[in-house]
């Protein structure tokens, strides 16, 4: 149980951040700042649980005598894999710069709607990449969102011209740089310690970050009001404690069942952007959102029915 648990909780930090941006905004704080901020303080707390990680399994094998293990877990990277870890994490920082800008146009509970159609565009991607026509699941899947979508983001209720164009362009860009983060990510050093992977992922981000936007608020002293603040949870809440639990759960409870878990972020964080924000969300858009969850957990659930029915012993008469 603690491993769904874990899982769970990984997604339900996700489902946080969206309102911490709007209140940053509220405070008069910029988009680089904001995503500045965030990134510094999960790239410090990533490489502390990497050094602590080593650090401890060092320790436990040299009490067991078996040193061996230690250098097997932590085999030392190249700069080559070092590299394409760090190019693995850029499209996280496109995603959260992206996404977060669309909150300056658009509620909080429409952007992370927009967010989610990364499932439907990761299936198109592959489906082009590979040349393979989707199958008759995806395809109903793909209609399940689409239609869960449309009442979720209330587009049925108030139509499409009273949404800022603007920002729903940025919430689909986010979708899709999101979607390439999904397919890359998992293919970059797969054999690689979780804790490195995170902490190098990071750090591309963290390089590409500040070619865009240069850390002024580092030395200008604005890291030290409210923006640290506000750092330290973004940090926390999305760029640390996410990567951390799913490595803890995703490999005892499966990315099947991960995945569904994982869609826990949105109800979430349109509640959030209902109490906190102040936000209206009508009861046909949260009907909308059991849609969305329904298309989301849809393939998943097939795909573990199969794998059950395959397992089953079969009997011949």
């Amino acid at each position: 149980m603690k491993y769904y648990l874990s899982v769970l909780a990984g997604a339900m930090s996700y489902g946080i951040l969206s309102t911490i941006v709007v209140l940053a905004y509220g405070e008069g704080y910029q988009l680089g700042e904001v995503v500045g901020s965030q990134l510094v303080t999960g790239f410090i707390l990533s490489w502390l649980l990497a050094l602590f990680t080593k650090f401890k399994t060092k320790r436990r094998s040299q009490n067991s005598k078996t040193s061996s293990a230690a250098t097997s877990v932590f085999t030392r990277l190249t700069w080559k894999q070092r590299l394409l870890l760090m190019a693995a994490g850029t499209p996280t920082v496109i995603t959260g710069l992206v996404y977060y800008q669309s909150l300056r146009y658009i509620p909080a509970s429409l952007a992370i709607i927009l967010l989610f159609q990364f499932t439907w565009i990761s299936v198109l991607i592959q489906a082009v990449s590979k040349r393979q026509r989707p199958d008759k699941v995806t395809f109903l899947t793909l209609i399940i969102l689409f239609g869960g979508t449309l009442l979720a983001a209330g587009f049925l209720e108030q139509g499409l011209s009273e949404f800022n164009g603007l920002g729903i362009a940025l919430g689909l860009m986010a979708a899709v740089s999101y979607s390439l983060f999904v397919l890359f990510s998992g293919k970059a050093v797969p054999s690689a310690h979780p804790a490195f992977r995170s902490a190098w992922m990071v750090t591309g981000g963290l390089i590409l970050l500040c070619i865009l936007f240069p850390p002024t608020f580092l030395f200008n002293g604005l890291i030290w009001s409210q923006l640290l603040v506000f750092g330290l949870l973004l940090g926390f809440f999305g760029a640390f404690i996410p990567p951390v639990l799913f490595a803890i759960g995703v490999p005892h409870i499966g990315g099947d069942m991960a995945g569904i878990l994982g869609a826990v972020e949105l109800p979430v964080a349109v509640l959030l952007s209902s109490v906190v924000l102040h936000e209206h969300v009508s009861g046909l858009q949260w009907f909308g959102v059991i849609i969305v969850l329904i298309g989301v957990a849809l393939p998943e659930l097939y795909k573990m029915r199969l794998k059950r029915s395959r397992s089953a012993p079969q009997y011949s008469s």
